[in-house]
């Protein structure tokens, strides 16, 4: 990428600093980049890093959490999260809604209470990942790289464990849950490039929202509304959208692209289009009838008009 590429590129940073970036290190890392970084309980400052961050959730991170706490998504929202807006953009979602000390509710002093199913955010540190994103052309990829981030109080630094970013991210878990939440990034990416220029609607608002936090209510919609009524799809599909939460997860970000940027990422039956087509057409036919209806009765107030006047002269030649 030339220098004039990137001056001409959007720099979206996903679980970056990009507010703070004296704690980025000036330095362009690739997958198989050496850094140095080992995190546990005997570092004077574990869990320093739990408290006074925002930690935003993907729709993945919501999945793991809730279950592993064991209670539905609605209750985890209540009790846990907090609504924000996706940085740079007007799509809500949620962050980790901290304790009055300004620490994860998850976090204690000898750790997390729900390490293996933590939040991406808290997994991606210290490398961060950037991307490139020229335009919301659909299926454009955007280039990607990665940088480390070192803050000031973090002694994981100093420990002499040395890994490629690679295996950083294979170790932490983060490659698995980039694939999983990788459509939902893209929308997010997506919506970004459009800039402040366009701005969704309320209810794709709410259908963003609640496709992205609230698995049981989006899986309500699809089998207990008109949603069957218009997409065409297969019997497998659903069978499998009905029991397995990953594909659901998933599906809910081709219907998200579909709806709000109208790819064609599901198929709508073709009853469906036909009965839109005789709908709009109805509607235009109406709309006509309507115009044509106004053009005649400002026809007859005219000529009703213009016959008061000439009865009003008529009278005054006559007096």
């Amino acid at each position: 990428m030339t220098a004039s590429d990137a001056s001409n590129a959007k720099q979206e940073l996903l679980f970056g600093k990009e507010k703070n970036p004296s704690h980025i290190l000036p330095e362009k890392l690739t997958l198989d980049s050496k850094i140095k970084f080992r995190c546990h309980p005997g570092v004077s400052c574990f869990t320093s890093c739990c408290g006074h961050i925002n930690i935003t959730l993907t729709p993945y991170d919501i999945l793991c959490l809730k279950k592993r706490i064991g209670i539905d998504s609605d209750e985890f929202l209540l009790r846990y999260t907090q609504p924000v807006y996706l940085e740079k953009t007007d799509m809500p979602g949620v962050q980790i809604h901290l304790t009055a000390e300004g620490k994860c509710p998850f976090v204690t002093e000898e750790g997390c209470l729900v390490y293996t199913d933590r939040p991406s955010a808290c997994r991606y540190y210290p490398v961060g990942m950037a991307n490139f994103h020229e335009g919301a052309q659909e299926n454009q990829t955007a280039e990607k790289f990665f940088f480390k981030v070192k803050e000031d109080y973090c002694k994981g630094h100093d420990e002499d464990k040395v890994w490629t970013v690679r295996e950083w991210r294979a170790d932490q878990g983060v490659d698995v849950r980039d694939e999983i939440n990788r459509g939902w990034m893209e929308l997010v990416m997506r919506r970004k490039s459009f800039g402040q220029q366009a701005t969704l609607s309320e209810p794709a608002k709410k259908m963003f929202f609640m496709a992205s936090t609230n698995l049981e209510k989006f899986r309500d919609f699809i089998f207990h509304s008109s949603f069957l009524e218009t997409y065409d799809i297969d019997k497998e599909t659903l069978a499998e959208l009905q029991e397995d939460d990953i594909a659901l997860l998933k599906f809910s970000y081709r219907y998200l692209a579909s709806s709000l940027f109208g790819t064609q990422d599901l198929k709508i039956k073709e009853e469906r289009i036909k009965s839109k087509v005789q709908e709009m057409k109805a509607k235009q036919q109406e709309a006509a009838q309507r115009a044509e209806q106004t053009y005649e009765d400002l026809k007859r107030d005219r000529d009703q008009l213009r016959q008061t006047i000439d009865e009003r002269k008529a009278d005054r030649k006559q007096g």
